[in-house]
């Protein structure tokens, strides 16, 4: 069956979406420790930080690093994460990881127990950065780090010896994509410190709008501004009009100010707010625009929003097993599965909306309707819980696709610092081309990422367990982002 995806043709779509959910019998796993899942979760985002590491730090194979990013350019750009298994700093999926971040503690905080208070640090290590980088009005510092140069090495970020060549955009090249997600993370980070940290929060929310002002303005996207330096790497394939949108929401939600609520109105049809909707993630916002939106209509707040709903409705329907949209399908271990590479993150963020819809529908005390059925809440959260608990080990291959969950996961994943041995282990210095032996080698990586969910199998359920499979093995930060927000509601409604 390896290469095939489940036919269900003439089946009552109702039918078929109760045995996609039930696909693996439940009796064959034991239940799920999803309080644990999260803190490893959480802990995954140490081991990709990036600068001068805090005393608190729990991960403690890594160490400083990257000390003088930003220099060239004059300028502080220490910090932040680095996006994958590499040491380059990608702007565009690290405020992309923030703006998630936050959405999970703003939603499903409260039942993240001891763990909220490390989600909200890790929130904070982003924030921080992306506060650095937007320091200078009408510029954003949107990258550090030649890809090119650093792809060509397999070093540990602590021996890095890469070029750290500073990208911006300005106004004379505008990156509104970048800039509007850059908003995005902003204004969400702001919610979350509203009353942990005031001043804070009042920081994070002026400097949303500014930078959200500066998107608007000098229109453009950053694919085009900085093409050799951003692409293929995080080439926005999607146009810059969603991130326009998202940003204004994000801002809506956090400020509550009539001007932003007038832009989403003004501006929906020719931004194109239902297009392309069964998308979401770092390069296309589109679906998470209508849903995060749509909790005010449910809420009888915001009538006028009517059709955003009418699209989060549809992009949900399509989401469900038997129902779905071309673009979507499951693999015949349960996982659903759309094109191109880590398919995890597709994973994690189209669940994350799933499960955050379903408490939007449950305190409305609604329903969707989907043609031939009508989804519930509850149909909502047994679909989001499938794939979270096919990524932590119900599935075919009977691993955990997290590193350091379960007895059996992952153990050489596509990461440079993960692979090569640590300092501690080894305090020489291992040059850009020395480490490629240990990229090669057939052992396990000698440093645990703790909470890692790698890009994971595709519709085949098949997962080669090897660093150069690079799309199969590869951690991302915005693999981890929606996830702590799905492990956070499972942690209290398992």
């Amino acid at each position: 069956m390896a290469g095939k995806s489940l036919n269900l043709s003439g089946i009552a779509p109702a039918t078929i979406i109760l045995f996609m959910l039930l696909i693996i019998s439940p009796e064959i796993y034991a239940g799920h420790d999803y309080r644990d899942a999260l803190r490893k979760s959480i802990l995954f985002f140490e081991g990709q930080r990036s600068g001068k590491l805090p005393p608190d730090q729990r991960l403690k194979w890594r160490r400083d690093s990257a000390l003088r990013d930003g220099s060239s350019a004059g300028v502080d750009l220490t910090g932040g994460y680095y996006d994958a298994g590499d040491n380059v700093k990608f702007g565009f999926p690290m405020a992309f990881t923030v703006t998630m971040m936050s959405w999970s503690v703003i939603d499903f905080g409260k039942t993240m127990g001891p763990e909220l208070g490390n989600a909200v640090k890790a929130i904070k290590w982003g924030t921080d950065y992306l506060l650095k980088a937007t320091a200078i009005p009408s510029v954003v510092f949107v990258q550090v780090g030649d890809a090119y140069s650093d792809h060509n090495c397999w070093e540990r970020p602590e021996d890095m010896d890469t070029l750290r060549t500073v990208y911006k955009i300005d106004k004379d090249h505008p990156g509104s994509e970048v800039a509007g997600e850059t908003a995005a993370a902003l204004a969400a980070a702001s919610i979350v410190f509203e009353k942990r940290d005031p001043a804070y929060s009042k920081r994070l929310l002026d400097r949303a709008a500014r930078v959200f002002a500066f998107a608007n303005k000098y229109r453009g996207a950053y694919s085009d501004s900085l093409h050799e330096a951003v692409c293929p790497f995080y080439c926005n394939f999607n146009g810059y009009e969603d991130e326009l949108l998202w940003g204004a929401a994000w801002l809506h939600k956090a400020s509550k100010k009539r001007v932003y609520r007038l832009y989403i109105m003004k501006n929906k049809e020719i931004l194109r707010a239902g297009d392309t909707i069964h998308e979401f993630g770092w390069d296309n916002k589109r679906a998470g625009i209508n849903v995060l939106i749509s909790k005010m209509v449910l809420m009888g707040k915001a009538d006028y929003f009517q059709s955003f709903k009418q699209n989060a409705d549809e992009f949900i329907c399509s989401l469900l097993p038997g129902t779905s949209h071309p673009q979507v399908e499951y693999s015949l271990g349960g996982l659903l599965v759309k094109s191109g590479g880590s398919n995890m993150q597709h994973v994690t963020s189209l669940s994350f909306l799933l499960i955050a819809y379903s408490n939007y529908l449950s305190n409305a005390n609604k329903v969707i309707p989907c043609g031939d059925f009508t989804a519930s809440p509850a149909l909502l959260r047994q679909a989001a819980k499938r794939q979270v608990d096919y990524i932590l080990g119900d599935n075919p291959m009977k691993m955990s696709y997290m590193v350091g969950y379960g007895s059996r996961f992952p153990q050489r994943i596509h990461h440079r610092g993960s692979s090569v041995p640590s300092i501690v282990d080894h305090p020489g210095r291992i040059g850009c081309k020395d480490g490629s032996r240990y990229f090669l080698s057939p052992n396990p990586n000698p440093n645990l990422l703790i909470g890692a969910v790698v890009g994971g199998p595709n519709v085949t359920d098949d997962f080669p367990d090897s660093r150069p499979y690079f799309q199969l093995t590869e951690p991302t930060t915005y693999i981890n982002a929606p996830l702590l927000g799905l492990l956070g509601y499972f942690s209290a409604h398992s």
